[in-house]
């Protein structure tokens, strides 16, 4: 009986781990023509020297991309090519071509990248809403120039928050194991029916199966306005915050749908802030009707669509709740 059990335990085990090779290697085939490889030359600012000024220096880099539209769109991370002084694509197929830069967003680590060649496949982009922790995902990319490399994994979390090479904090970052190399960046991150729902974008050094992919919804708005704009408008109030809780007589007392909100630590002067009559230690909850429980919660909402209008901006000072009107203004560098 004992041998019986055990033979009917390996024939279940052969069973699925059929079924788990089956469904990453359809997925891979379903992906594998959209990946691109992505080689540029950057240009780095200047060193210091004496007797002065010294040359513009150059450096290669390369990374990844997936073709997402018919005509030749790819999607990639911003610090593949960033300042990229030339930009070369090189296919699934092995063909190669010249890539022109669209537009990239350093605060999101995104970029759009056209190039011109014809008989291209377009990945299919999926929902990153519908994800959930320990589903199986893909990532396929060239990593340290092996190309077409595929690595498998799961979904470890959720809607992690990591810091772009900007300063900026982006968020909704899914956080997986599958593992990924210098060279995989930008490539695609993929669920077992081979739709898109990441941007790879960054590992943490020394870290075992710790790798993070930019969600593919973030990646759909961002890669939305760098074709409409080439760059992605932000607005700024010019004020320093940080997450606070809020009493929870004062949330209920004035119907708040959350328990924190953003200290305002410091005011720009001559800033949207500072006119509103914004003050520090002032706690804002909500802002163009929007509930603001939280610094990104802040980020979300000074989009583009609201530069230049005027925006109903709640905040408590003190017990009191107070109303004020805020004009965001764009300045690109800004943090809120």
């Amino acid at each position: 009986m004992a041998d019986l059990l055990s033979t009917r335990d390996d024939s279940e085990n052969e069973q699925l781990l059929d079924a788990y090779s089956q469904a990453v290697t359809s997925a891979v085939e379903r992906i594998a023509a959209t990946v691109v490889k992505i080689d540029v030359r950057q240009r780095l600012a200047p060193p210091p020297g004496r007797g002065g000024q010294r040359p513009p220096m150059e450096i290669g880099g390369s990374g990844s991309g997936f073709i997402f539209t018919p005509d030749g769109l790819i999607l990639t991370n911003s610090h593949v090519v960033h300042r990229a002084t030339s930009i070369q694509v090189t296919l699934a197929d092995g063909r190669r071509t010249i890539g022109d830069l669209v537009g990239d967003d350093p605060d999101s680590d995104l970029a759009v990248v056209r190039i011109a060649a014809p008989e291209l496949t377009a990945a299919t982009l999926g929902d990153s809403h519908a994800l959930r922790a320990g589903q199986i995902v893909i990532a396929i990319g060239n990593p340290l120039g092996f190309q077409a490399t595929v690595t498998a994994g799961v979904v470890s979390a959720l809607g992690r928050s990591l810091r772009a090479r900007s300063g900026r904090l982006m968020d909704d970052i899914i956080q997986t194991d599958a593992a990924l190399n210098p060279g995989n960046s930008g490539g695609p991150l993929v669920n077992t029916r081979g739709d898109v729902v990441g941007v790879n974008t960054a590992v943490i050094q020394g870290a075992q199966g710790l790798a993070f992919a930019v969600a593919i919804n973030t990646a759909k708005f961002v890669a939305g306005r760098l074709i409409r704009d080439g760059r992605i408008r932000r607005g700024w109030i010019g004020v320093a915050g940080q997450n606070v809780g809020v009493h929870r007589r004062l949330a209920r007392a004035y119907g708040l749908v959350q328990d924190s909100g953003v200290l305002v630590v410091s005011v720009e002067p001559n800033s949207p802030a500072q006119r509103a009559g914004l003050r520090e230690r002032d706690i804002i909850v909500s802002i163009g009707g929007k509930a603001v429980a939280a610094v990104d919660d802040l980020h979300r909402s000074l989009v583009d669509d609201g530069i230049g209008i005027s925006l109903p901006l709640i905040m408590l000072r003190g017990t009191d709740r107070l109303e004020l009107h805020i004009v965001p203004i764009e300045q690109p560098h800004a943090v809120l």
